[in-house]
């Protein structure tokens, strides 16, 4: 799994470090912070590592991340990543299972990276990212705009979404948690998110009716993309996943359940990366970490990115500060 993080001048993250990673990880900040910034990064060097010397893929490694930073970032050329007025170039440093992955590069850099050093060897998983909308009712112009047109406007985290849902469902017997998470799933919306292979169109099957995928609700949706990963097997123990805004489109009741799925699927290997502002999301794993006494390292950032653990308690931040203090203010007003 990722075991940590360095990064120094990239875009608004201009000197940051996580170590200590666990199965499940938080990041915690307000809009424009750079969580998902930071997500992307993480994604990108992950794709690498999966797509080098996969299948009969030639590229090397440097041409195949400065492929993934241009589409996911989706800047005029990747020199742009590179921090306004920083005196030092952009560079990226990650473990996996405790090799090192590292690059680096500066503002003049159009797609061609020359400073990459690799130790991690190829790896068979697939990691994905859950962006805050959900892709089911887009697959088809997200694959057009991109295998057609070849247009910027959806960035490669719906681009790679959008391709694995395509992946045909597989028989035979799933993992024990994936199984128990995939009814866990489905019984969250009363029903199943299926692709009619005859109108190539995701639907909603509940009972004997069945609704098409435009006038199910977002949150159906989202739950229903995570559902299907894991039944077409595109995600196996040794995936990483990451999740923008779990919160999005999903009320408090069922953030607690996905977090409760999360965990029984990290609990089986699979590796994910939350960036939230939802007080709801912290408190659910905050939850989680003190019952299971697991260890759940958040970054959150407070005029700078500081490191801590959900173990050791619920950390310091604004958003989690003004959440308590609405609470307070409205358990005053019941009470007189």
């Amino acid at each position: 799994m990722l075991n940590s993080v360095e990064l120094d001048n990239f875009g608004p993250l201009q000197h940051l470090r996580w170590g200590k990673l666990s199965n499940i990880n938080l990041i915690i900040g307000a809009n424009s912070s750079g969580k998902t910034f930071l997500l992307k990064a993480m994604y990108c060097s992950m794709r690498t590592l999966e797509e080098y010397q996969r299948g009969n893929d030639q590229r090397t490694a440097a041409e195949i991340l400065a492929d993934k930073l241009y589409w996911t970032f989706q800047a005029d050329k990747i020199g742009d990543l590179v921090t306004k007025n920083a005196d030092s170039p952009l560079a990226c440093k990650i473990k996996v299972d405790s090799r090192e992955f590292r690059y680096s590069f500066g503002r003049d850099t159009t797609k061609s990276i020359t400073s990459l050093e690799n130790h991690v060897p190829p790896r068979n998983s697939n990691s994905i990212f859950l962006p805050p909308k959900e892709v089911l009712s887009l697959q088809n112009i997200i694959l057009k705009s991109r295998d057609v047109d070849k247009e910027f406007g959806f960035d490669d985290t719906y681009y790679d979404l959008a391709k694995a849902l395509r992946t045909a469902p597989t028989r035979g017997k799933n993992h024990a948690h994936f199984a128990k998470a995939r009814e866990s799933l489905e019984d969250m919306f009363d029903g199943k998110v299926e692709l009619d292979s005859k109108t190539n169109r995701w639907q909603f099957k509940k009972g004997n009716q069945k609704f098409p995928i435009g006038a199910t609700a977002e949150g159906v949706k989202k739950i229903a993309i995570l559902d299907t990963l894991l039944g077409n097997r595109y995600l196996s123990k040794e995936s990483v996943v990451f999740i923008d805004e779990p919160e999005s489109a999903l009320h408090p009741v069922a953030i607690s359940r996905l977090i409760d799925i999360i965990v029984s699927l990290a609990d089986s290997g699979i590796q994910f990366f939350i960036a939230s502002h939802s007080y709801f999301v912290v408190k659910a794993l905050y939850l989680a970490a003190q019952k299971q006494q697991m260890s759940v390292p958040v970054l959150s950032f407070v005029e700078r990115w500081l490191a801590d653990d959900l173990i050791s308690g619920m950390p310091d931040n604004p958003i989690i500060d003004e959440s308590i203090r609405l609470y307070e203010e409205e358990v005053e007003l019941a009470l007189g």
